[in-house]
């Protein structure tokens, strides 16, 4: 990719606030991230992005709703049937799982819009420890930018840009 980039950086002015910017190369982009701040002792259900270095895992993405997404990425398409695991006590915690599941689940495929596009950051992935939390995304932001449960959000158009400038050794640096 002529213009990929080797890392993504999210800027935050106050680590307790839900506001960022996510610098691309020379690009920077508004985005939400978790409703409390960046934490570098991330816990599942605490809503805060964890600090650190992530690795971009794959793209999953609503067919119905857009193209395949230009990437250097796996691509995922996702259906009515696909959630994430967030329950600590499952053993298919913080991984994709079909619905229905017989543990606590998040539903990939919404009504909102918000999981359009979604980036699986390899955070707590490698290993999976229990309750370091799940379902950390990069994902479409709500209209008004309000915060998320821990992941970081742009508008769709914003982060179908980042995605058309990533490969598989791109990082998101968070901190």
């Amino acid at each position: 990719m002529a213009n990929s980039v080797p890392h993504l950086r999210l800027i935050t002015v106050r680590p307790r606030e839900s506001r960022a910017s996510l610098q691309v190369g020379t690009a920077t982009f508004p985005c939400a991230i978790g409703r409390s701040g960046i934490r570098r002792r991330k816990r599942e259900g605490d809503g805060a992005t964890p600090i650190g270095s992530w690795p971009i895992r794959r793209v999953l993405y609503r067919a119905d709703k857009l193209s395949l997404p230009a990437t250097g990425l796996e691509n995922w398409a996702i259906d009515r049937h696909d959630g994430w695991c967030d329950a600590p006590a499952d053993r298919r915690y913080n991984l994709p799982v079909r619905l229905p599941y017989g543990a606590s689940t998040e539903s990939l495929w919404r009504d909102d819009d918000l999981y359009d596009v979604v980036v699986v950051l390899g955070q707590n992935d490698d290993p999976v420890i229990p309750g370091l939390g799940s379902a950390i995304f990069m994902h479409v932001a709500r209209p008004d930018y309000g915060p998320t449960e821990g992941c970081v959000a742009l508008k769709r158009e914003d982060l179908l840009q980042v995605l058309s400038r990533v490969t598989p050794d791109t990082r998101l640096l968070v901190g």
